[in-house]
């Protein structure tokens, strides 16, 4: 720009600057710099007879800044000095219609091209389509496209990408089958918009074919194309196909390594995911946003503060969604002070407490009890949806305020939020926790008012309403009154309040009709076989343990077991003094320090083994008493195996009750084979 301000003082010094020939390299510089417009404006009006290659330079420079509207008054000044438009006239003016989206300026432009006999001209027309697309216009658009006598790529994709833009999928896959048709050979910027019509209309086959257009055709995977294929991959499970484009892409950028990352954890392939965050060239807020998710996703909270911390010290700043997800992992932990420092750092830095965060930060301290700080948040936030609520009222209902969880329900309805299937299991353990059995049932009966039909959980709910209150019969009368079948989950809330209210009859139907839904679950048997040792029914208690663990044991010899990788581990008997007594806490300290693959106890020479399910790892401390322990659904890592309460019961000989515990006896040396954590 130096070299162009030289030139025009030499210009100004010779007179010259009024002559549109001499000027003329001078102002279109000026004019393609938004920063030196006003420099080409004065150019313009000094010059006495500004010719067509002047105003063509005014109006595509003013279409590229803020103003595009001052495009207009170039062009119409320009028609009556005689200079002549050529097809660049109408290219960059069209542009001007497109920045301000005018479709009715595009009209009379459209017009002026016609009368002038450029409307056959393929750039012009070009643009035409373009801006029509662009504009809203998509019929206008095709027209423009059927009467344009010589077509290229650029007609084909700016047809297409009109026809995206107005959300016409359809029409994108049908010109793209036209366009093959023609054998017009596809580039990137057209298989990006098909890719986009078929993830939007879920046509797989259309997409698949897509992808074997891209390879038949060696259609260049650059950035844009590659990143959208490796999303749609991602989100539909094709993880392999992912990778490949992503392997395949001869540049990548932050966005490419993004994608991936997010596609795995939504695979549930941390591993992967991790090692593709650590072999990133650079990191953007997003990438550590995604992987801290992952870790969430994963249940491994721990590791996902970690990060957060680690994302801290390398100075990226996080965003919403990076905190709400690390609120997340603090209410799943119970990290009452994480939470608080979150909480500090969003007000010191005046991050956007958007209604994600605010639903976030209710959660983290409704799980930590902390319900008048919950109350102040949700008091602050300035929008409220039905998630802010519920979070809101079960935070209550579980911690002891159950009428007031109520009172916020009434509230909520009176604001005119509508609420949700979750909204009403909040407000039914309100009130069972209250002891409101007339008020939950009324609850229950008036979801169809809000156009939400009840599912397993609610019933649940309901059974469980009715059975805390000793209404056994009424219970069991509700669930056979289900149009669905019950899933065993209501049936064992049924034979659990059995069970504390010594009401054996009931227990052994309840058993029986479990039984049919859910025959191989061990806590099934020792829920009910604790209902027998409860009422004294010793002999039945160790029938029905017995039997079960006959028809469910298999036998595999200790050499067997040797070569599966597993180590012999002697389950620790407690103190005599406790009559041998194994307390559930103790059972589940073990199971936190060892993940056990299998199970067996000396029986003639032989190990009887029972096989142990993939789940996660148990947390101590988050069980009180047995009928939420026979309940518990543990929670796995990636490659180790683990054991919940019923499962443990099961292997034991005897089963017995110290006050306030459930508690086995332990009458002969037992055996635990597992492999090392």
């Amino acid at each position: 720009m130096d070299a162009i301000k030289k030139l025009h003082g030499r210009l100004i010094v010779t007179g010259l600057y009024r002559d549109a020939y001499s000027v003329s390299r001078v102002l279109s510089s000026y004019a393609a710099s938004s920063s030196c417009f006003n420099d080409a404006r004065l150019v313009l009006h000094q010059i006495e007879q500004p010719n067509k290659f002047i105003w063509n330079s005014m109006i595509r420079g003013v279409s590229q800044t803020d103003q595009p509207r001052e495009a207009f008054s170039y062009y119409n000044q320009m028609r009556p000095t005689g200079s002549e438009q050529n097809h660049l006239t109408f290219i960059f003016i069209i542009k001007a219609c497109e920045r301000i989206r005018q479709i009715e300026a595009g009209k009379q432009i459209h017009g002026h091209i016609i009368k002038l006999g450029f409307v056959s001209h393929l750039f012009v027309s070009n643009a035409l389509i373009h801006v029509y697309g662009f504009c809203g216009a998509p019929e206008l658009a095709r027209k423009v496209f059927d009467e344009t006598p010589e077509r290229d790529l650029v007609s084909w994709n700016s047809l297409i990408c009109g026809y995206g833009q107005n959300n016409r999928m359809r029409d994108v896959l049908d010109l793209f089958e036209a366009m093959q048709g023609e054998s017009i050979i596809a580039d990137a910027v057209t298989l990006v918009k098909v890719l986009l019509a078929c993830s939007h209309l879920e046509e797989w086959n259309a997409m698949d074919k897509s992808v074997e257009y891209i390879r038949v055709n060696n259609v260049t995977m650059d950035i844009y194309l590659g990143n959208t294929l490796i999303d749609i991959c991602g989100r539909r499970g094709r993880i392999e196909l992912a990778r490949r484009t992503f392997d395949e892409m001869p540049e990548r950028n932050v966005v490419s390594y993004n994608t991936l990352i997010m596609s795995y954890t939504k695979a549930g392939d941390l591993a992967a995911a991790v090692n593709l965050f650590n072999e990133m060239p650079e990191r953007d807020v997003i990438s550590w946003s995604s992987i801290i998710d992952g870790y969430s996703q994963a249940k491994q909270f721990v590791r996902a503060l970690e990060l957060f911390y680690e994302m801290m010290v390398a100075d990226v700043q996080p965003d919403e969604i990076t905190l709400a997800s690390v609120l997340s992992a603090c209410a799943h932990l119970g990290a009452l002070d994480v939470g608080r420092g979150v909480h500090d750092y969003i007000r010191k830095n005046s991050i956007k407490a958007d209604i994600y965060i605010g639903n976030s930060l209710i959660n983290m301290y409704c799980k930590s009890a902390c319900i008048a700080e919950a109350v102040e948040v949700f008091e602050e936030m300035k929008e409220k949806d039905t998630v802010t609520w519920t979070s809101l009222i079960a935070g209550m209902a579980v911690n002891g305020f159950a009428n007031t969880a109520l009172e916020f329900f009434g509230k909520m309805l009176g604001a005119g939020i509508k609420p949700s299937g979750p909204t009403f299991i909040a407000v039914l353990h309100a009130c069972t926790h209250n002891g409101l059995v007339d008020e939950g049932v009324q609850y229950f009966n008036s979801m169809r008012e809000y156009h939400i039909e009840p599912d397993m959980k609610h019933y649940g709910c309901v059974v469980d309403l009715l059975s805390r209150s000793g209404k056994l019969n009424e219970a069991y009368d509700f669930i056979e009154k289900l149009l669905v079948p019950p899933d065993p989950v209501v049936w064992r809330i049924l034979l659990s309040a059995c069970k504390q209210n010594g009401n054996v009859e009931m227990a052994e139907i309840v058993t029986k009709e479990l039984l049919k839904t859910d025959p191989t679950n061990s806590g099934n048997y020792v829920l009910m076989s604790t209902t027998y040792a409860g009422a004294d029914r010793w002999d039945e208690s160790m029938k029905l343990m017995t039997g079960h663990k006959n028809q469910q044991a298999v036998y595999l010899d200790e050499k067997v077991l040797t070569s599966l990788g597993c180590e012999r581990y002697q389950w620790p008997l407690a103190p005599k003094a406790n009559r041998c007594c194994m307390h559930n806490s103790q059972a589940f300290d073990f199971v936190m320090n060892v993940v056990s693959v299998c199970a067996a106890v000396p029986n003639n020479n032989q190990l009887e083994f029972q096989k142990v399910k993939d789940v996660k790892l148990f947390q101590r401390n988050s069980c009180v008493n047995s009928s939420s322990c026979n309940d518990v659904k543990l929670s796995g890592l990636s490659g180790y195996m683990a054991v919940d309460m019923a499962e443990v019961s099961c292997w034991r000989t005897g089963l017995s009750s110290v006050k306030g515990y459930p508690s086995v006896i332990v009458n002969k040396e037992r055996w635990v084979f597992a492999k090392a954590v």
